[in-house]
């Protein structure tokens, strides 16, 4: 590669705590040309963000230090220089997009005022062109009624639309460098396309270079020329995606391309006994407007769907965010109130109150997307784990319940001995397993699965896959799987339910769903999840 605009060369980065130094990078080398994408790939903990990071040096100094390296951009080792000369790179030359963009974005300020800080800061701008260059911005990232979206605070776009915000700001100062950190994992399938259609029409309008930090292995296939795999802190492989994806060189490449969740879900057998049902569910939240505050309208988050799940069977219901996902599976576990008729293992439990619920809730789980939040952080994992035993099962002993716990953590392949450490101290990986055995200390019959596995890397999804489907082969479990992952979805369940706008758009067996979708909606979520390139932006919301 002749004159690179970046390179990065033997950098190492070590974090000092309490008198121990720890290395997360350690000697990694690569440069970027001009115009090339670069992707950046590898598990949590690989050391991806901290190099990526390293480069505008945004990292906790003086926590954080560089043993060794020199980052050159243009021919100038940025880390040699003043912090006055490092905040005109800043901004300018090298911008950057982070992962949740709700945590980038500043809740107090409006959009427009955001992006105008931006141009009036670097390119002393007055307001007034600041505001006529920032609608350019939002209209050339394609969101629409940019003028309208001017005034709004980010809590009232949506995520597509607050990652469209963050690319405008960031491509504001017509960068020469863009550094993109896993800019559409908390995204659905179909936004997620439209972002990466949209970066790679302005990277080629722009003729900037983009370094693309992710973990998912079939963006990298379609969206960059280049590829570093990175794994414990060191570059283990690097070369053209084409050349490294047909034909691996390492080890652990190999691995993340061979991590994809596989196997087929058990077959539907319509003798088995019906474990939940439910009948014209119904979702309604109301619009209540003026001085007296009357019900105008209602939003309908869920309207009018049927579904049963049979035991040992797994029913998949996907859409996009806002589709009425959660809300459905909620309902069914009778978690907010909805009309309709709902029957769990013979009886209706649609009209019962909290309290009559309480002695069905022990068969009646819930496994939510975030396990780091859905678990308290101030108790152990045993305390976790056998709060539940103390609820449903009081006659218990201590060492009963504690035998229990250590039951749970064993069947979800994680160490017993563990119970006596807190959550903060495991991977999300294992947080997720700790979260599926406080589920299944109660021995449940019916199991809502909320994105479980949407947060973790893919070597670790395929892993908690192979979890769900031997624990609902063992204990007969079923299983309402909610995701936007449709490859995992296909790798579970029997029958697909796809939802839009709280309506059923299409459902049916999921080989049928995969292999012949009938809806455009359907279509057009199986071209972004699958095909990214195919994608039909008219049959999909931005």
């Amino acid at each position: 590669m002749t004159n690179p605009l970046l390179s990065v060369r033997d950098l190492s980065v070590a974090f000092h705590q309490g008198g121990n130094e720890t290395f997360a990078v350690d000697r990694v080398s690569f440069e970027i040309a001009p115009g090339e994408v670069m992707a950046l790939v590898g598990e949590s903990g690989s050391g991806k963000s901290v190099t990526a990071n390293s480069v505008l040096q945004l990292l906790p100094y003086p926590a954080a230090s560089h043993p060794s390296g020199e980052i050159f951009f243009e021919g100038r080792d940025l880390l040699k220089v003043t912090e006055r000369e490092l905040r005109a790179v800043r901004g300018n030359d090298i911008t950057m997009i982070f992962q949740e963009p709700m945590t980038s974005l500043n809740p107090l300020h409006t959009i427009e005022q955001q992006v105008g800080e931006i141009l009036e800061l670097h390119q002393a701008m007055t307001p007034q062109a600041a505001r006529t260059r920032t609608l350019e911005l939002l209209q050339q990232v394609g969101i629409r009624e940019a003028e309208k979206r001017l005034k709004a605070y980010p809590h009232e776009l949506s995520g597509g639309q607050r990652q469209r915000v963050m690319i405008a700001m960031a491509l504001a100062n017509r960068p020469k460098l863009l550094i993109a950190d896993e800019p559409t994992t908390a995204l659905d399938v179909t936004v997620q396309a439209q972002i990466l259609e949209l970066l790679k029409n302005l990277q080629r309008e722009y003729g900037m270079s983009i370094l693309f930090i992710t973990h998912d292995l079939g963006i990298v296939r379609r969206f960059a020329d280049r590829v570093c795999v990175m794994t414990k802190g060191k570059i283990v492989e690097t070369g053209a995606v084409e050349v490294v994806f047909e034909n691996p060189q390492h080890e652990y490449t190999r691995h993340l391309l061979s991590s994809e969740p596989r196997g087929e879900p058990p077959l539907a057998d319509p003798s088995r006994p019906v474990v939940m049902e439910g009948q014209d569910i119904k979702v309604w939240f109301p619009i209540k407007a003026g001085f007296f505050r009357r019900v105008v309208d209602h939003v309908k988050a869920v309207d009018g769907i049927d579904i049963v799940l049979r035991a040992g069977e797994t029913v998949g219901v996907v859409g996009e965010s806002g589709s009425g996902k959660t809300t459905l599976g909620l309902a069914l576990a009778r978690l907010i109130s909805s009309q309709g008729r709902i029957s769990f293992v013979g009886s209706d439990i649609g009209s019962y109150s909290f309290k009559q619920m309480r002695p069905l809730r022990d068969r009646l789980q819930v496994v939510f997307q975030d396990p780091y939040g859905s678990l308290s952080p101030r108790m152990s994992v045993g305390e976790i784990i056998a709060e539940g035993l103390k609820v449903h099962e009081p006659q218990l002993s201590a060492e009963e319940r504690d035998q229990a716990v250590a039951a749970a953590l064993d069947e979800v392949g994680l160490d017993p001995a563990t119970r006596w450490r807190y959550p903060h101290e495991f991977s999300g990986g294992q947080r997720q397993r700790i979260a599926i055995a406080r589920a299944m200390v109660l021995k449940p019959r019916f199991v809502m699965l909320d994105e479980p596995t949407s947060a973790l890397d893919m070597t670790v999804q395929a892993q908690v896959v192979d979890l769900l489907r031997d624990l609902q082969k063992k204990h007969d479990l079923a299983y309402l799987f909610i995701s936007h992952d449709l490859k995992v979805v296909r790798a579970l369940a029997n029958h697909v339910i796809v939802m839009r706008g709280g309506k059923v758009m299409e459902e049916g067996p999921s080989a049928d769903i995969f292999a012949s979708p009938k809806s455009d909606y359907t279509k057009a979520l199986m071209a972004a999840a699958f095909n990214l390139k195919a994608i039909d932006a008219s049959s999909i919301s931005q």
